[in-house]
Parts: structure tokens; sequence; C-alpha cells
């Protein structure tokens, strides 16, 4: 099993990070969850292509975490050639609706994938790509998804549970991945909650957006800290820990070695401190 970091970052862009987005290879599944800025870019600089996808899951929906999706919708339908399998979506209320007003019918890029449809040019390099025609129309499976199973694949399951974060504006979910390769979670920005930690016991390696350093935030910031995540992956038992969705400042060379070693004062295991770009075997 192979994770790759895609986006790292928050909702305020630098140079080397911005948004949340995060790829897991089990097996020839490619399962992808949130789908940040420039997500559908960043895939490819990874070696990585949408068609390549097998599922989407939404921890929530803030910019920073789905601002890429009807870029990475209409990217994956218009390089389909009808060979790939079908993208299932998955996320908290609103994610069917979402996706519905963006390539549905009537939705705000309708006029784009019906001239693709349509026009003899687009046909013929969907023909090209190995497609038949008539072309289809973009077909996606998006569920509003809630705690408990939400998807299963030949050697994979997706588990998820409510997270606490921008409550009671946005629902959240955490989502846990168990495979015959192993086991992973993926907070999403939540705080640590008895329904968060009951998820992730066990899991080998815990994927924790960590703001910054915790004595420098406020209590009611909504998203975990450096000791945060530290305790949250001792409590689990998780082998290794991997740091995500962090601000500039905790990035900076100093800042983000002090953070390590205050986590590793609480927690024991394997700690990342992830960057864009980066794929790790788990």
């Amino acid at each position: 099993m192979q994770l790759y970091l895609i986006c790292a970052g928050t909702p305020s862009p630098t140079k080397t990070r911005f948004g949340t987005c995060y790829v897991v290879r089990v097996g020839p599944d490619y399962l992808m969850f949130d789908c940040g800025p420039a997500a559908t870019w960043k895939l490819t600089q990874a070696g990585l292509l949408p068609t390549q996808m097998r599922g989407l899951f939404f921890t929530h929906h803030h910019y920073d975490h789905n601002a890429d999706y009807p870029c990475f919708l209409l990217t994956r339908w218009n390089h389909h050639n009808g060979k790939e399998a079908p993208l299932h979506i998955w996320g908290p209320p609103p994610t069917a609706l979402m996706t519905e007003r963006l390539i549905g019918e009537d939705g705000v890029f309708a006029d784009d994938w019906k001239a693709r449809v349509n026009h003899p040019a687009s046909q013929r390099v969907h023909v090209e790509r190995g497609g038949t025609l008539p072309r289809p129309a973009p077909a996606f499976v998006a569920t509003d998804a809630e705690p408990g199973t939400v998807a299963e694949g030949p050697n994979w399951k997706v588990t998820a549970a409510w997270g606490k974060h921008a409550d009671p504006w946005l629902k959240s979910l955490a989502y846990r991945l168990d495979s015959t390769e192993g086991s992973l979670l993926v907070t999403g920005d939540a705080i640590p909650t008895e329904s968060l930690s009951r998820l992730a016991q066990g899991a080998e390696t815990l994927v924790v957006n960590c703001w910054d350093h915790s004595d420098e935030m406020e209590p009611e910031h909504g998203i975990s800290g450096t000791l945060d995540a530290g305790r949250l992956a001792q409590a689990t038992g998780a082998k290794r820990l991997v740091l995500t969705h962090s601000v500039a400042r905790l990035t900076q060379p100093g800042s983000r070695e002090r953070g390590i070693v205050d986590i590793g004062r609480l927690y024991s295991g394997e700690i990342v401190f992830g960057d864009e770009g980066m794929m790790l075997d788990c």
C-alpha cells in the first residue's frame, strides 16, 4: 500500500503547498481523499492520472478540500474512453447535490460537456483515445455518506466516523482504510474526539491534519495541533504518524523540528512531516 501526499497545505497558498488531497494505492486500486486546489494537475506531478482513480472520499466541503472537484470530474470524464472503472464519490452532505449542480444535465459545466459530446472534433479525439460513438455524457455515482462501512473493494474496505471541525455549519467525516496490505486513517480537519479515537484504534498509519504548534493555537480553532496529533497516535497504537495540512510557520526549518520533538515526547512511533509530492510505503 502506498500513500501519495498530493496537496499538503491549508486554505492559504504558499510556494510549496496549498489545500488537501491524498491518494492511497491498494492493490490495483487508487483511492483519493479530498480534492483541494490544483489537485488534478498535482496528480500528474506524482505520476498519476485522474482516470486511474477508482473512488473519491470527501472529508468535508471547505474550499481547500474541494475546490478542484469540477476540474477533476471534467478531466477524468473527458479522458475516459469507456474502459476505465466508473468513478464513485462519497462525502458528507451536500456531496450528491454538489456533483449534480456541477456536472449534471443542468449543471454549471453542462455547456462544456454537451459541446464535447456533440462537436465532431471532440468526438474524433474521443475515438482516437479508444472510445466509441455516440460519446456518453458524464456518469458519476455520488453518495452522501454516513458513519459505518462506506465502500468496499476486492481486498479493501473504507469505514467512516463523524469528525468535529466546523459544526454545525459543515459536517465532517474521518475515513479508515483496511486492506490486506495494511490499514490507514485520514482524519480530515477533525479535532480528537471519542468517535475518532475508536475509528483509529489499531490503524497502522494515521494521516493527521496538523495545523500548528498546539501552544500557539486557540482552543476553538477546530483542528488538531502537534500535541493533539501525538496523543491520538499514541492512544491508538499507530506505527506511523503523517503530519499534513500545516501552516507555513510550522513547516519552516527549526519550527518543524520543534514540532516533531514535542510530538515525540508523547508518541513513540515513526513521525513523518509531510510535504507535497511525497510518496510513502505503508
